[in-house]
């Protein structure tokens, strides 16, 4: 269900039919009607009838055994979500609906090799210090953006990413060392948010949080870009909770299970 619609009632048997394949999509076996009627709490004749229904439709395959697997069906829908479904203009989407602080700029980046390369941004009326321009670059090290995708990385991995050097700093701000940033990564992945003060441009503010795709995999970052002196205690308590939000309905939309 996509977190930012209010809740609806549902047609049974199309949220029954969605928790099976969800089940089955999730099984490290192959399950029976039996195993799917003690999971879902639902007669083992309802079961039957929804699966005998979706094999018919391709969206199950029943093997020799009893059991059924994920069919050939689903594959044209996420194929067909994958070509309809661009980050980008999603973002642009969100942005449309987020209450943004004067002076201030949402953006989104990928990662590419150790930098974070930005293909979109939304700024407020008035002017900001940090203009996100598409194609702009920035070193994962220093950006929040960039932290924020390596922060769901293990040290081992970040670490390996670094071998042949620390990137040079950008400001006096900027961390100096790996470990120095890989205490950041560490409390990022307790807050699930990551922050750079001035460590990109002096006396800008960048908060960011991850974006996931259909794996559950990180595909970018959502940054929100402000005046350090706009976002101190509470302003950046309350654009913490901005970032996240928006992360996770992108990420929602780009098929991550949260």
């Amino acid at each position: 269900m996509d977190q930012d619609k209010s809740l609806q009632k549902l047609v049974p048997a199309v949220e029954r039919a969605a928790g099976i394949l969800d089940l089955i999509s999730a099984s490290k076996r192959f399950l029976t009607v039996s195993e799917l009627s003690r999971e879902t709490n639902l007669p083992k004749s309802t079961v039957h009838s929804l699966c005998v229904t979706m094999t018919q439709l391709g969206l199950l395959i029943r093997r020799s055994d009893q059991t059924y697997v994920l069919g050939p069906h689903l594959l044209r829908w996420s194929n067909g979500f994958d070509r309809q479904t661009d980050v980008a203009t999603e973002f642009a989407l969100l942005c449309d609906d987020a209450p943004l602080l004067e002076h201030a700029t949402a953006s989104l980046s990928v990662p590419e090799e150790a930098d974070m390369v930005f293909i979109a941004a939304r700024q407020t009326l008035g002017g900001n210090r940090f203009a996100a321009r598409p194609g702009m670059r920035l070193p994962a090290a220093f950006v929040a953006a960039g932290k924020a995708v390596l922060s769901l990385s293990a040290d081992f991995d970040v670490r390996r990413s670094y071998a042949d050097g620390f990137p040079a700093p950008l400001t006096e701000n900027s961390v100096s060392s790996l470990d120095e940033l890989l205490k950041e990564l560490g409390r990022a992945r307790e807050t699930g948010v990551v922050n750079d003060i001035g460590q990109c441009i002096e006396g800008v503010t960048n908060i960011s949080a991850p974006v996931l795709n259909a794996l559950n995999k990180p595909l970018a970052a959502i940054m929100l870009s402000a005046p350090s002196e706009l976002v101190e205690g509470p302003q950046m308590e309350e654009l913490s909770h901005l970032v996240i939000s928006l992360a996770n309905r992108l990420s929602h939309r780009m098929g991550a299970a949260l």
